[in-house]
């Protein structure tokens, strides 16, 4: 795999504004992008706008128990799972519960998925950004106003997708059009979009509803049925936000335009 990440046909290089799945994914892209947009809408990317729109820092980190001691280095609060919070621990992956949690500056924020891609990318020292349906025109436009999308400047967009219980990556619809919708505002960049991005694109034009889509995939109507509605609303708003989470030591700040 790290063979294949190096080469750059995998990288998808000739192209501006590029497109591919999870950590793997982003490995290949890094070599030759000078950006990347990380997209986890039923989770990570969502709650990291909302958590970032109401000033809070936002540390990724993978899933995990050290997530815990890196907050304490860091001197941080720490998201614990959906089903985990309470009074001591209000903070959780749940976009809707972060809306209303008690206000913190710095805040862990561990995931297996997104925020697993986001910590990796942080490494290679690349601007990484956060995108969700909700942001996905903000980031798209900071991108064309940094001059990202160019030949000399292409920008990488990683849907993170899921995971089966065996640990495979599994793509989720919902992270394909949040991807989708980023890409959707890049298609005139002067470098162009890869055959990848394009094709993502395109399912714009089979599910133009992409708020219903997100409810109706299966992923949205997993995380309903497990008593998260208000997650897959909150996932399900398209265009609502106007803030461009950008990490910069080692945390989400709201991009400066």
């Amino acid at each position: 795999m790290a063979t294949r990440a190096a080469d750059p046909t995998y990288g998808q290089d000739g192209a501006g504004v590029r497109f591919d799945w999870g950590v793997a994914g982003a490995a290949a892209l890094s070599k030759g992008c000078r950006a990347l947009v990380v997209v986890d809408v039923l989770s990570f990317t969502t709650a990291v706008d909302i958590a970032v729109s109401r000033g809070i820092r936002v540390h990724p980190f993978p899933w995990g128990a050290q997530a815990h001691e890196y907050g304490r280095r860091v001197g941080a609060a720490v998201a614990v799972g959906r089903g985990a919070g309470d009074a001591e621990h209000p903070w959780t992956l749940s976009p809707a519960a972060l809306a209303t949690a008690p206000f913190v500056e710095n805040l862990v924020l561990p995931s297996p998925n997104g925020s697993a891609i986001c910590a990796t990318a942080s490494a290679t020292g690349l601007p990484v950004l956060a995108a969700c349906a909700r942001n996905a025109g903000a980031v798209a436009r900071w991108l064309r106003s940094h001059g990202f999308g160019a030949m000399d400047a292409p920008v990488g967009v990683v849907a993170a997708g899921e995971q089966w219980p065996d640990g495979r990556l599994r793509p989720c619809v919902a992270d394909l059009l949040g991807a989708a919708l980023v890409l959707d505002g890049l298609v005139d960049s002067p470098g162009g979009l890869s055959v990848e991005a394009a094709m993502t694109v395109a399912t714009l034009a089979a599910r133009p509803d992409v708020s219903a889509a997100i409810r109706g995939c299966v992923s949205g109507r997993e995380l309903a049925q497990l008593g998260y509605p208000l997650d897959v609303e909150a996932a399900a708003a398209v265009g609502v936000s106007e803030v461009a989470p950008l990490l910069r030591d080692g945390a989400f700040h709201p991009a400066v335009r």
